[in-house]
């Protein structure tokens, strides 16, 4: 074999036992994290930062370099790219607004939506600035403070509704007002998160900027003009049956999403707002939005979402915190917290539940996992989120996800529901 062939071999090699073992062990956390009541998505999360600086590094360094080197392979950055397209791709897909049918859940799921985005963002901008000198030196402060307040204002759509399901709430009218806020939350968090990404891309140029947003208009005039009814005239020409996809509707709708991905990255505001909006595009096409998770949704979550979290596990090291960023780390915790519960809480009071419906929402907002996940990264990409604060965020992301579980387990029975068996441990 020629030397290129054998550093392909070995390349492939490398990917191969990296890819082994990061299914094998985010499975396995899936596993343990459902037996203890916990989304499977919090141990897999857990199992990226494990494979990471956070344990393996430090037990292992040695191993640890042998297996994923210094830094993420690039071949494990272009996966973890393509699974968070196609992954964002089936939320948008997932996007239900229905829930709004009912006047009280209408206003109740507006409002807290308002609350737990206008809140948190408004602790986020103001702890990011006062942190700015500190914790993100040399770094634009009003860019890294509206980082910042996006981190704390985002909720876990995905997750959310996994929390839901666990715990028989789906078909409830917290669960409906929560999921329906939710949503609201992650479209208000993510047209937000945009417009920072075009800020940061444009580097304060006014033309630039306002070029930029032009063309966003644009992608998405096209996309609502031309690219939906397109859509619909593919669906109705290769129609899903018996919840299987017709393959030439399948490329179809891959081409469509990677050629959207390939737009919002040449307009700075990320590839994978461009899978979003594809799922956005799908959305209303019901037969065609069960049989892709059913034929492809769980090759996405299996293969795809663990290669992201151990991306985001490699670049986290929780080691690398010193005490002034544990003190910190505890202020974050605590505003992230407090800034999402309390405001809901008032808005559901506000919107007629009772306290403990409230508090049961309030819980349930406070959820942000993967979401969050997938902002901290593109603001580490960025480079307006240190690699303090990345691993600080990450650890708030987590700890948040994990209380949503006992936080309901104490709460719901005081609002007369009845937790489903195995879920009460």
């Amino acid at each position: 074999m020629s030397t290129g062939v054998h550093a392909s071999e070995d390349l492939l090699f490398s990917i191969l036992v990296q890819l082994i073992i990061m299914i094998g062990a985010a499975r396995t956390l899936n596993i343990v994290a459902r037996r203890l009541g916990q989304p499977g998505a919090v141990g897999e999360i857990v199992a990226g930062l494990m494979l990471g600086p956070s344990l393996l590094g430090a037990l292992a360094p040695a191993l640890s370099i042998s297996l994923f080197g210094a830094t993420p392979a690039s071949a494990i950055t272009i996966i973890s790219q393509i699974g968070l397209t196609l992954l964002m791709f089936q939320i948008g897909m997932e996007f239900e607004f229905g829930h709004l049918q009912t006047p009280q859940h209408r206003k109740g799921a507006l409002l807290i939506a308002a609350a737990s985005v206008v809140v948190p963002l408004a602790g986020g901008l103001a702890l990011g600035w006062i942190t700015a000198p500190s914790l993100a030196p040399g770094i634009d402060p009003l860019l890294y403070s509206l980082f910042f307040g996006n981190a704390l204002a985002i909720t876990a759509l995905p997750i959310l509704g996994r929390i839901l399901a666990q715990f028989g709430l789906t078909d409830k009218p917290m669960g409906v007002v929560a999921i329906a806020a939710a949503a609201v939350n992650d479209v208000a968090g993510w047209v937000l998160l945009a417009s920072i990404s075009a800020l940061a891309a444009a580097r304060f140029s006014g033309g630039a900027l306002a070029l930029q947003l032009a063309g966003i208009a644009t992608l998405l005039i096209v996309a609502r003009v031309v690219l939906a009814p397109l859509a619909s005239r593919l669906v109705a020409a290769f129609p899903p049956s018996s919840g299987r996809l017709d393959p030439t509707l399948m490329a179809a709708m891959l081409a469509m999403t990677f050629g959207l991905a390939i737009c919002t990255y040449k307009l700075g505001i990320f590839a994978i707002f461009g899978g979003f909006l594809g799922g956005l595009i799908m959305h209303r096409h019901a037969a065609f939005v069960s049989a892709w998770k059913g034929q492809v949704g769980g090759f996405v979550l299996v293969f795809f979402l663990p290669v992201f979290f151990t991306y985001t596990g490699l670049r986290t090291n929780l080691l690398g915190l010193g005490l002034a960023d544990l003190g910190w780390l505890a202020v974050i915790l605590a505003v992230a917290i407090l800034a999402k519960i309390l405001p809901v809480y008032a808005a559901a009071r506000l919107s007629g539940y009772t306290p403990a419906e409230s508090a049961v929402l309030g819980s349930l907002m406070n959820t942000r996992a993967l979401m969050e996940l997938i902002v901290l990264n593109i603001g580490r990409d960025l480079g307006v989120i240190p690699a303090n604060l990345f691993t600080m965020l990450v650890v708030m992301a987590v700890l948040t996800t994990i209380m949503t579980g006992p936080l309901l387990r104490q709460l719901l029975p005081r609002t007369g529901h009845i937790i489903p068996a195995g879920v009460e441990a």
